[in-house]
This record gives C-alpha cells, sequence and structure tokens, in this order.
C-alpha cells in the first residue's frame, strides 16, 4: 500500500498545516491509522515522516505481498471485504504484541531470579569467610601461616605462578590421548618381549654351538642292549663308532644304518646319554627252522638258519670247531629247539642276508607258521621234497603228509581230531586232500 508524503496545498482552507503533513491513503477507502507521536521535520522541505509501526509495517508489508501473488486479487473489492481483511489484521496484530510482551515480563522474571540467587550465594559466601575469621585458631595452625606467610618465594615458583595458564581440552581429544599412551604402552611391552625373545634364542644357539664345537661330552662308552646272537664286540665292530667323537656330533642315522647290514638285525635305535655314554638298542630276527640245504660237492648237506620272514641268518658251524667256539652260545640252544628242514632238492640258492627262493623251503615254513601252537610244538622235521608231498615228523614219530598251505587250519583241525580219536593207534596220516583224509594205524 503506497502513501503520499507529499505537502498538500492549504487551499481548502479546512484543515491545518499539521493536518495537512500528515500522509494519506490513495483512494483506498481505508481509514487513516492513529498516530502514536508526532514526526520530527525532515531535512526534505516541509514534507513530514510518518512514524513507523514495527508491528503494522510487518503486517502491512505481507499482507501486500499475499495480495501482489494471488492472481485473483484486484484493487476494486467492495467496501465489506477490505473491513474483514483489516479486522482479521488487526486480531492477528494484537496477538503477535501479546506474545512479545508475555516473553518480556518472562524474561524480567528469569534475570530477577538470577540476581536474587547471586546474592543470596553472595551473602551465605560473605557470612561463612566472617565466621572463619572470628573462630579461634589453633596455635599450630597459626604458626604454620605465620611461617608460609614470611618464607621467602623462589624466583621459579614466582616466575610459574605468573606464567601458570589454563587450557581447555575437549573430552574427546582427552580419550584420544589415553587410547594413545595406552598403544605406545603395548607397543613398548611388545617389543621388550620380543628383544628377550632374540636374545634367549640367540644364547640358546650361542651356547648350542660352543657345546657342538667344544670337547665336552666325548663317547667314552658304547652300550648295547638286545643282542642275544651277537656279541658285544661284533656289535661294536659292526657299528663303527668313531673314536673321539662327541654326543652332539655322532650321526646316529649312520651308526643305524651300519648295524641293518648285518642279518641278525631286524631293528636298531642309537640314543644319547649324557654325559658320555651312546646306547644301540637292537631287536633281532629269531630262528624259525634250520635247513638242510645239500651242496653239489661231495654230496654233502650244511645246516643254515632261517628267519620266520624267510631270510639266510647264517651257516651253523659244528660247535667244537673254531668257528663254532667264536659265535654266541645262544645259537646252538636256539637250534636244539626248532624244526628242521630235510630232503630239499639240489639247486637251492643260499646267501646271508638274502631272502630264500626255493618254492618247497617256502613252502614248508608257512605250512609251520600257518599252524596254532597246539600243533606246532609237536612238530620236529618236516621233509621238503616237493610242495604237494611236504611231509610233517611229530615228537612222537607219526607222519603227516600235509602238502601245500592251503587251507592249513583246516586240516590242523582234521589231524588233532584224528590224533585224539585214536591216540596210540595211528601211524600215519594224509590231509592232503581236505574232503578226504585218510589215516593208518599202528601195525
Amino acid at each position: 500500500m503506497a502513501y503520499n508524503y507529499s505537502q498538500r496545498s492549504n487551499s481548502s482552507g479546512s484543515r491545518s498545516s499539521a493536518q495537512s503533513a500528515t500522509p494519506r491513503y490513495r483512494e483506498s477507502g481505508r481509514r487513516e491509522a492513529p498516530r502514536t507521536r508526532q514526526s520530527a521535520p525532515s531535512s526534505f522541505g516541509d514534507a513530514r515522516v510518518r512514524p513507523v509501526d514495527a508491528s503494522r509495517s510487518y503486517d502491512s508489508y505481507t499482507t501486500r505481498s499475499s495480495r501482489n501473488m494471488n492472481s485473483s486479487y484486484t484493487p476494486y473489492t467492495s467496501r465489506t471485504s477490505r473491513r474483514t481483511s483489516d479486522a482479521s489484521a488487526l486480531r492477528e496484530r494484537r496477538s503477535t504484541q501479546t506474545s512479545r510482551s508475555e516473553y518480556r515480563n518472562n524474561t524480567q522474571r528469569s534475570s530477577e531470579y538470577e540476581t536474587d540467587y547471586s546474592r543470596a550465594r553472595t551473602t551465605a559466601r560473605t557470612t561463612q569467610r566472617a565466621q572463619r575469621r572470628n573462630e579461634p585458631q589453633s596455635e599450630q595452625n597459626t604458626t604454620q601461616r605465620a611461617q608460609r606467610r614470611n618464607e621467602p618465594q623462589s624466583e621459579q615458583n614466582t616466575t610459574q605462578r605468573r606464567t601458570q595458564t589454563y587450557v581447555s581440552r575437549r573430552v574427546g581429544d582427552i580419550r584420544n590421548e589415553e587410547r594413545a599412551l595406552r598403544q605406545r604402552k603395548a607397543q613398548r611391552k611388545m617389543t621388550l618381549h620380543l628383544i628377550s625373545v632374540i636374545a634367549a634364542v640367540v644364547l640358546l644357539f650361542g651356547g648350542g654351538l660352543a657345546l657342538y664345537v667344544s670337547p665336552v661330552c666325548t663317547i667314552e662308552k658304547v652300550r648295547v642292549e638286545g643282542a642275544d646272537h651277537l656279541t658285544q664286540e661284533e656289535m661294536l665292530t659292526l657299528a663303527a663308532v668313531p673314536s673321539g667323537t662327541t654326543l652332539l656330533r655322532v650321526d646316529t642315522a649312520q651308526i643305524e644304518k651300519n648295524c641293518l647290514r648285518d642279518a641278525w638285525i631286524e631293528k636298531v635305535r642309537v640314543s644319547r646319554e649324557f654325559p658320555s655314554t651312546l646306547v644301540i638298542s637292537v631287536t633281532e630276527r629269531e630262528i624259525a627252522a634250520v635247513v638242510e640245504v645239500p651242496s653239489e660237492v661231495n654230496y654233502t648237506s650244511r645246516l643254515w638258519a632261517i628267519a620266520a620272514d624267510k631270510m639266510w641268518l647264517m651257516p651253523i658251524p659244528d660247535q667244537d670247531s673254531e668257528q663254532g667256539q667264536a659265535i654266541n652260545p645262544q645259537i646252538y640252544e636256539d637250534v636244539k629247539s626248532v624244526l628242521r628242514i630235510t630232503d630239499v632238492p639240489f639247486g637251492a640258492k643260499v646267501e646271508i642276508g638274502t631272502y630264500c627262493t626255493d618254492v618247497n623251503i617256502n613252502n614248508a615254513l608257512s605250512v609251520v607258521a600257518g599252524m596254532t601252537t597246539q600243533l606246532k610244538d609237536r612238530v620236529v622235521k618236516v621233509s621238503a621234497t616237493d610242495s604237494e608231498s611236504t611231509t610233517l615228523v611229530l615228537d612222537n614219530g607219526i607222519e603227516i603228509a600235509f602238502g601245500t598251505a592251503e587251507n592249513t587250519r583246516e586240516k590242523e583241525r582234521i589231524i588233532l581230531a584224528l590224533l585224539e580219536e585214536h591216540e596210540g593207534n595211528i601211524a600215519y596220516i594224509n590231509v592232503r586232500s581236505v574232503n578226504n583224509p585218510t589215516w593208518r594205524a599202528v601195525s
């Protein structure tokens, strides 16, 4: 809404000069707004500036803006609609003035409350100080206070007090600093632990190297365990332990390899006993049978010891001979208690430390190995002329035509049943055919 601030002429004579200076609405049909105070004349001639009411100006501006944005608004509206809009604008302005006055009142009350609280707190502090000054002081406290007042202050303390400043920090910064401090402590602890581990490893390595090079723990004694058929001298010669070596430098794998070259030794383990003993533990093969191997020279035979795994152990010399006196007597005791395989055909290849390849001898060993101890312990001799005609001889002289090693347990069951049924009256049993066993009585 526009105002006309220009000076009107006094030609009509009905208005005074003061009234003629008052701004007037342009043909809007609205009544003039009441003035709160008379404005002072401005520098623009005799024109008068209308007093400014902030709430009224704001309301008038919003009203004009809303009307300008409304495309259906026209300045030539009816008097009734303009009065209605003026009334609603007046009510809105009054409500705004009421809210502002209430806010000012509340703010004033709050400031009064704060002032009263500050005065009460100041009064309480003043009263407490007065009470402390009026209380009787003990001699000790009085003397200490006097000494503190009279003692000279050092320049460093005075400078520190003067230059002491207070720095404000955020809670997040304090937490970050604490976290960084914990991380530094953990890292320092880990570094110390790593250094200690490295130092321990270096010390151990250095100590081990010194012991390895030094002549400490030199081998002074070699102890052999588990050797029944080999003598102590034979085992020492077989092991070939280097003289002057130490327990740390000795090659135990080479010693084990040297010992396994002998046919009697099945397993070996070399261990150390500090400070100066080397232990050789062996597991020997047992004699399973003694085989009469024929020789083409002068048509004679020679006894050979064979193990259960069919390895040739050694030839058995005459016990009264010079060679028989040199070997372990345990060998001859085992030869007397094991069975003997006889009637081996010519052509069997025999060599110490090799496995038997003769079919007839292997069949005889398989027959005896497949039996239970109830019958096995009674067999004293096996005739291995042919695999199909393998014959067993028991300790009571009964001959058993056993044949091949097939169905060994079934054949053994039949033999034990016949021996029990015809005890003392049987001289020969034939179980080559399991389905048709035969036997012959004593004549």
